[in-house]
């Protein structure tokens, strides 16, 4: 791909997350988003395989249905109260039609069958550009709309989401899916909690997205792209791989590492709603992706041949530790110590 291929492709996605994100119509909003879509594309098909064309074609007929259904919401909510802004979404099947269309967007369970397809034909780095930045835009119109959005149905997929994550998890062997359901598992975390408080469905996302960046751009160093590859991967980098076991385990929400925040405020605050029975489905429901994690985990680290292997070994790597890898880890692995300075106090 040519550099000016590139900064055009870059710059769209940059234009395209600022329109949406700083837009109070929603004309405008549905403008971001298509110009989000039809830049990604080029970089999932980039590699031309048949998996990669594949994966291009279901994000898009998936995007596109769902931004129909976003301009068909906001369409039926301008013709019955003649208001065109984000926030006045008040017409009951424009909240229906924006709730199923904001789950398709993001990969919320039942509309989730999309996401681990689309991520396993991608390269490492478009789909941590799919798990993070892709999914900025949406998440700022459940936020805008998630005093208006029926949050019944929010919990309903927000388990579901959280079920399905941890469960098809489990049987995976490729590292892309394995995180695809990760992100989906985590998705549901966020929705549950965006119509009681959506700050903390923001403070989620910005975490969950400093975790993935850190575990995707440290698979992308050592080409492991699935469980068998990651076995062999501890003589490449050590030090590497054991930083990716603490992001994995921070990734689960394990204590006292910074992926434990999130769960912890967003459980607090489900118990202050009086929802203990749903906060306890929850945190049964994210023992299933702990389990998964812990494999990854295994695998990277502790799961070393105790004598000579006849594969060859890679002593020497072509791409070295960035400054974003070491900069992602460390918030991803100490960031809950300090967390109390940037929390607002009651």
């Amino acid at each position: 791909m040519s550099p000016y291929t590139k900064l055009i492709i870059t710059t769209s996605l940059l234009l395209g997350t600022t329109i949406t994100l700083s837009s109070s119509h929603w004309m405008m909003a549905w403008t971001g988003l298509e110009i989000n879509t039809l830049a990604i594309i080029p970089l999932i098909s980039k590699s031309h395989h048949p998996r990669a064309i594949e994966a291009a074609v279901k994000y898009f007929l998936t995007q596109a249905t769902a931004s129909a259904l976003i301009l068909f919401s906001s369409l039926i909510n301008a013709w019955t109260t003649g208001q065109w802004d984000i926030t006045h979404l008040t017409h009951p099947t424009s909240c229906l039609l924006m709730t199923t269309a904001i789950a398709t967007k993001l990969g919320l369970a039942p509309f989730h069958f999309w996401f681990p397809e689309v991520l396993q034909g991608s390269s490492l780095t478009t789909a941590l550009l799919l798990s993070t930045v892709m999914k900025l835009p949406p998440i700022s119109i459940l936020y805008l709309t998630s005093h208006s959005l029926n949050s019944t149905l929010l919990t309903i997929m927000a388990i579901a989401s959280a079920a399905i994550g941890g469960w098809m998890g489990l049987n995976q062997t490729q590292t892309r899916k394995i995180l695809a359901f990760s992100s989906i598992s985590h998705l549901g975390w966020m929705t549950i909690i965006v119509t009681y408080n959506p700050t903390l469905t923001l403070l989620s996302f910005y975490l969950y997205t400093i975790m993935t960046s850190a575990i995707f751009l440290t698979l992308n160093t050592t080409k492991a792209t699935k469980l068998s590859t990651m076995l062999i991967s501890w003589p490449k980098m050590p030090t590497l791989n054991a930083t990716l076991m603490l992001t994995l385990l921070s990734l689960a929400g394990l204590p006292p590492l910074t992926g434990f925040l999130p769960k912890w405020l967003i459980i607090q605050e489900l118990i202050k709603q009086e929802m203990a029975p749903t906060t306890t489905i929850m945190a049964m429901l994210s023992l299933l992706g702990m389990f998964f994690y812990l494999r990854l985990a295994y695998h990277s680290t502790i799961t070393l041949p105790p004598n000579s292997t006849n594969h060859m070994k890679h002593w020497h790597l072509t791409n070295q530790v960035t400054f974003p890898i070491a900069i992602f880890t460390s918030m991803s692995i100490a960031l809950l110590p300090i967390s109390p300075m940037t929390l607002p106090t009651p």
